[in-house]
């Protein structure tokens, strides 16, 4: 595992997007593994900047998205579908009809959940894998457990992810209590893992993923185990790290 210990929240955006941005130019027909969240919004701008300066080419890239909220529409402004239109790819020469998200609207969970690993396999697997991690220690949705789940599958958020997400729906009601996500060995199977952490309220969920005991307790923990990982955080993320 490699750390990059970064200032503040832009400059470990623009860290991130140079690694993405890198994975494009050596391959620019890869299968990126892509997030969402307020993470990685930084890094999307900074990539968009560099489309539009014509540094980068999206045409051959391929994404999978890691979940998706069950029973969100794509018009649904809180859908991660819409996130990734808004914030990547429609500012970007991306192929839409090779970028995928799990579906959220149908309604049988094993239907969904196979067709999704279904996709990913068909594209080949992932090249670079895009992750955020939660205060609990979440990634995608992967919330801590007994196990490990090892791929897509429904999850019930926890209360505290859904207290996190509250702010973005009219109401709590509104908030979903479901998702669909992709599993640990769907994440732990990307040849390369990127993982961007901001903030001081991340600093006990990196603290715990990377200088913690493997648990399914704190899914971040089991990327201890993958060869090639790669964290960028700020010094408020890493703050209750010895390193």
């Amino acid at each position: 595992m490699k750390i990059c210990k970064t200032k503040d929240y832009n400059d470990m955006s623009r860290k991130a997007a140079n690694l993405i941005s890198a994975q494009i130019i050596m391959k620019p027909n890869c299968v990126l593994g892509l997030a969402t969240g307020s993470s990685p919004i930084g890094a999307y701008k900074q990539l968009i900047e560099w489309y539009n300066k014509g540094d980068l080419d999206f045409s051959e890239v391929t994404s999978v998205n890691l979940d998706e909220y069950r029973g969100l529409t794509h018009d649904n402004d809180q859908s991660y579908y819409y996130f990734m239109q808004e914030n990547l790819f429609k500012h970007v020469n991306i192929d839409a009809s090779r970028t995928f998200v799990p579906d959220g609207t149908i309604e049988d969970a094993q239907e969904a959940c196979s067709a999704y690993n279904e996709i990913i396999r068909s594209v080949g697997g992932i090249d670079l894998q895009l992750l955020g991690l939660g205060r609990n220690g979440h990634i995608g949705f992967n919330e801590p457990a007994d196990t490990f789940e090892k791929e897509t599958h429904c999850v019930n958020l926890t209360q505290s992810t859904i207290d996190a997400n509250a702010r973005f729906f009219a109401s709590r009601e509104e908030v979903p209590t479901q998702a669909y996500t992709m599993g640990i060995k769907n994440i732990m199977s990307a040849k390369k893992i990127l993982v961007v952490a901001s903030g001081e309220d991340k600093a006990d969920a990196v603290q715990k993923s990377f200088f913690g005991p493997i648990t399914p307790h704190v899914p971040g923990s089991v990327l201890q185990l993958h060869p090639d990982v790669v964290l960028v955080a700020d010094e408020a993320a890493l703050s209750k790290c010895s390193l």
